[in-house]
């Protein structure tokens, strides 16, 4: 069996079922446990609790301060990437000496030799939405004789998808140097429908029709996965194209632009922006801690390696980090994920109404929360390859898994509402002390100090913001920073909760099916 391709205990058997089934409890029975014991202790030793409350505001002081000088190397290093001309950088590398030997602009290899393969999933978007993703690889700089667009469209969404199908074919289908457009059925047996089972099927036609069919050769094709609402910022298949021809052993890795929410950040509500903002944010971060980095959404890799490990699974949620950790574990931990530091602007989640955005934001937070699947995937099949891997490299990778989803699940509680339960729930027991007085106090000081990470956030969101439309009033941008102040019940009601939900869900085996975020604009930015 492929245990690489599995999605969920329930696909195992024996002890390999109960084996998977218990790493599936870990990252909800620690966030669980963790809240639990801190209200336990609130009650009976609430003193216990308030040195914890005061050591972890210390910790949560020194890591917005680390957070923050991250969140400000990365805006620096996208800022100025954004203004770099990519394709002269590609043009330039033969006559560089200060390469890795390795590396294929040392091997005659050059931009020119390059196909670009786009894969762009899509279910029941707007066709509006739609023709601005492809509008937008149009408008991108590298040749578009080179460009491979693949449109990933579902059966099972009817009539109206393939009447969507027929206009985009007839505007774009002489555009580039192929374009196709599929349709997955939506009854193959095991898969779980979704984006993976979508582009896994898309891809496959691609091989099969273009690739195959027209001898490309493998090792020169760049796979790129966009989410439907992508818009490409004209020079990211060069920046792309630097990277993968610049870096050593370009064949072992993904590379990831910085996600930005853009498209419709002028009409979406505050709530929701915030929450986006906090993402892309997380991600600029991750750039500059790139042993840490993951594939999130929408990324780059190379079709070699996609080919070695038969493409993605069809039978799980989060498709996006799966494709990395399956390639991590295909090749022993020999894979990583190469930073672009180059944005690639999306959507911000939005309904047709406050409540409907609210709801749909919980979703898909909670979607992406799913994620915690990766941990049992990883701790299971390390060690299935035990004798393989790298063992210190995935351990490590477990670890910062396990720390992450834990913290998200958990941190805003910890900061919000624990802090405050030795003085609600300790009773006597620990208003009668000095600490019941001062815990407050100090508290107060440390979130104070911890102001720096909000400013800096709401300024670097201010200065990320594209250019407002006319019809936009100018004080839109003053409130856009004051709205910032809403952050610390957004990470809780946005964050922390459904994240937990997630978590507690997959404890009790009550697994998730793919969500898809409706993507509504109200308006034109």
């Amino acid at each position: 069996m492929n245990y690489l391709k599995i999605g969920k205990a329930t696909e195992l058997s024996g002890r390999n079922r109960i084996l998977y089934r218990f790493f599936e409890v870990i990252p909800g029975l620690l966030s669980v446990s963790t809240i639990l014991i801190l209200l336990f202790f609130s009650y009976f030793q609430p003193v216990w609790v308030a040195f914890f409350i005061i050591a972890f505001n210390i910790y949560w002081l020194l890591l917005v301060i680390y957070l923050a000088v991250h969140l400000l190397t990365a805006y620096n290093k996208l800022k100025k990437n954004s203004k770099v001309n990519w394709k002269e950088k590609c043009q330039e590398l033969k006559s560089r000496d200060d390469l890795p030997s390795d590396c294929l602009a040392k091997n005659n290899v050059d931009w020119h030799k390059l196909w670009q393969l786009i894969i762009l999933p899509t279910y029941n978007e707007d066709i509006n939405i739609i023709r601005s993703s492809l509008n937008s690889i149009l408008k991108d700089n590298y040749p578009l004789e080179r460009k491979i667009v693949v449109l990933a469209m579902e059966e099972r969404a009817g009539q109206i998808a393939k009447e969507r199908a027929k206009i985009i074919e007839n505007e774009f289908a002489n555009k580039f140097g192929f374009f196709k457009i599929t349709f997955h059925p939506g009854d193959i047996a095991g898969e779980l429908k979704g984006k993976g089972s979508n582009q896994a099927w898309a891809i496959k036609q691609a091989k099969r029709d273009i690739i195959d069919e027209n001898n490309l050769d493998y090792n020169k094709i760049l796979v790129s996965v966009f989410d439907i609402d992508t818009v490409v910022y004209s020079g990211y298949f060069f920046a792309l194209s630097y990277q993968f021809l610049s870096v050593s052993l370009p064949y072992r890795a993904s590379y990831q632009p910085v996600p930005v929410y853009h498209n419709n950040v002028w009409q979406a509500p505050f709530f929701s922006r915030v929450a986006a903002a906090s993402n892309t944010f997380w991600q600029m971060m991750m750039q500059v801690r790139d042993e840490m980095l993951v594939t999130y959404s929408s990324h780059s890799m190379t079709f070699k390696a996609l080919v070695d490990i038969d493409f993605w699974s069809t039978k799980m949620v989060s498709e996006d980090s799966r494709i990395f950790w399956h390639c991590l574990l295909f090749y022993n931990g020999d894979y990583r994920v190469v930073p672009l530091y180059f944005p690639v602007s999306m959507d911000i989640t939005e309904g047709k109404s406050f409540l409907q955005t609210a709801k749909n934001l919980y979703k898909q937070q909670r979607r992406w929360a799913w994620g915690s699947e990766n941990i049992p995937y990883l701790m299971f099949n390390t060690l299935k390859r035990w004798k393989r891997v790298e063992k210190k490299k995935l351990i490590k990778h477990i670890l910062i898994q396990i720390y992450g989803f834990h913290s998200w699940a958990t941190n805003a509680l910890i900061i919000a509402v624990i802090g405050w339960m030795p003085l609600i729930l300790g009773g006597d027991r620990f208003t009668s002390t000095v600490l019941s007085g001062n815990l407050p106090t100090i508290t107060s000081y440390f979130m104070s100090f911890a102001m720096v990470g909000l400013f800096t956030s709401s300024i670097i969101s201010f200065l990320l913001l594209p250019k407002k439309p006319k019809r936009v009033s100018r004080f839109r941008k003053l409130f856009m920073i004051l709205e910032w102040v809403f952050i610390p019940v957004t990470i809780i009601l946005f964050g922390a909760i459904p994240c937990l939900d997630a978590q507690i869900r997959l404890l009790r085996g009550k697994y998730m099916g793919f969500w898809v975020t409706p993507k509504t604009r109200s308006n034109k930015n």
